[in-house]
């Protein structure tokens, strides 16, 4: 439970961001280029180091979640250390993560997206070419431990807002002719955040991250850029088997993943759209309790779609109308499942803020929902957004809330979410603040369905400052 709302510390946390807006301001002036740690230490152009800190504050009021009372907050740490050599077309690199909290108590939701302290986010030895064997592709392989992102980020991808980043160990290829096709495939291993127990995370415990050899992830992925009216379209085809091992619990997921992605990039005056749709085939269990040992046979989909204008006038407003659409599993007490399962994807993007919120995820949904993005000035951007999200069955879970009604009698209503946020770049890839809020009316589902708090709104406040260098 959540000690109160505690507002010297918000006080505090908003005179920080206005020392450090004043003082990169001040700077800002005299300073043409970025700031970077390697110039200042000298170090020859083969050889790059970078350091990224991010310090956010979060508040909750009035919890949705299962059993939930009262808010919670948090002050959440994350920080990236990178380096890489270069060497004709070789590279060497590796980047080291700690991520963590404070501030947190007894109803924090407290797990391995909150927490990794002090780990190899990366090891890496690449080679690549932009001109292979003379035949203007570029070509770049990969092995390793290391991050990605595939496609729309909604099945594979590394994490922006979330406070830990998802990490892969294996073999990476790609083959592109720019601006015309891309080919892409991996085999990898996912690598697990340890300590994964929540009392060993409370505790600070650290533990060294690792891949389970009983579980891997491989993908075909091909773009092409070149259709009619500057549209690209991708087809791919992901694959997840894992089992359980005695030091790691699964839900022994065996999945394919195939699917089909169209989208124009948003341009001033110009239309832009997105429209893709992703299928899961074969089984799972329905939770990673060693005594779970029954197999579901999975078939599932997700579809999003997307429609947006960029107006040719100052500020650049951007308007977009999305909908998005995963199923959710329409008996619970069959020995199928049609629950959605989004593998590694990010959803900050179109569902909101995750860290301590993460009301949305994509699973057993259906959400409409319209955004306007604007830009103000080349270093300032805000939107606003909201969306109205239903289960797609009244049977099946709302998923980051942990609540369900077997029955289907409280409904299928979980609310509106309206959320915002505004990003300074003080000092371009120096210094940047961000702020931003959700805020949930509930609907009938999350007022009425079984544990479900009795708070008819929730409250989502977040202010961050990222320093790079």
């Amino acid at each position: 439970m959540h000690r109160g709302f505690r507002s010297g510390r918000v006080c505090k946390v908003f005179r920080i961001f206005a020392w450090a807006a004043c003082l990169a301001a001040a700077g800002n002036a005299e300073a043409a280029e970025p700031w970077r740690l390697q110039s200042t230490l000298g170090l020859p152009e083969w050889l790059s180091l970078g350091v990224e800190q991010r310090t956010r504050y979060e508040t909750v009021g009035n919890q949705f979640r299962a059993g939930g009372e009262g808010g919670d907050q948090v002050i959440a740490f994350r920080t990236l250390v990178t380096a890489e050599a270069r060497l004709q077309g070789w590279r060497l690199g590796g980047e080291l993560m700690d991520s963590r909290v404070v501030l947190d108590d007894s109803g924090t939701p407290l797990d391995t997206t909150q927490e990794d302290r002090t780990d190899l986010l990366q090891g890496y030895l690449a080679w690549g070419s932009k001109g292979f064997a003379g035949s203007g592709l570029a070509v770049e392989a990969r092995g390793g431990r290391q991050t990605m992102d595939l496609g729309s980020r909604r099945l594979v991808a590394r994490n922006s807002f979330r406070n830990t980043i998802n990490a892969f160990t294996g073999l990476h290829l790609r083959v592109e002719s720019p601006s015309k096709w891309q080919a892409r495939g991996f085999f990898v291993l996912p690598v697990a955040r340890l300590p994964d127990k929540t009392e060993d995370i409370e505790a600070g415990e650290v533990r060294f991250d690792r891949e389970d050899p009983e579980t891997y992830l491989w993908a075909a992925f091909f773009r092409y850029s070149r259709l009619p009216w500057n549209i690209s379209c991708e087809l791919y085809l992901v694959r997840l088997h894992e089992n359980d091992t005695s030091d790691l619990a699964t839900r022994n997921r065996r999945l394919y993943a195939p699917g089909v992605r169209w989208f124009k990039e948003p341009a001033r005056g110009s239309l832009d759209f997105e429209v893709e749709s992703i299928y899961e085939a074969g089984n799972s269990r329905a939770s990673t309790r060693p005594d779970d040992t029954t197999d579901l046979d999975q078939a599932a989909h997700c579809q999003h779609a997307q429609i947006g204008y960029t107006f040719d006038v100052p500020w650049a407003p951007r308007f977009l109308v999305q909908y998005d659409y995963a199923s959710g599993d329409r008996d619970p007490n069959d020995r199928d499942t049609e629950r959605f399962d989004t593998l590694f994807g990010a959803r900050r993007f179109e569902f909101g803020p995750t860290g301590i919120w993460g009301a949305f995820a994509r699973s057993n949904l259906h959400s409409p929902g319209y955004r306007l993005i604007i830009r103000p000035a080349e270093t300032l951007s805000t939107f606003l957004g909201h969306r109205m999200s239903w289960l797609a069955s009244d049977r099946d879970a709302w998923v980051p809330a942990r609540l369900q009604d077997k029955t289907g009698g409280s409904g299928d209503f979980i609310g509106h979410q309206i959320e915002g946020s505004i990003t300074w770049n003080v000092v371009p890839k120096n210094l940047a603040l961000e702020t931003g809020f959700a805020y949930l009316i509930k609907g009938g589902f999350a007022r009425h369905a079984p544990d479900a708090p009795p708070e008819d709104e929730s409250t989502y406040f977040y202010a961050q400052t990222v320093l790079q260098f």
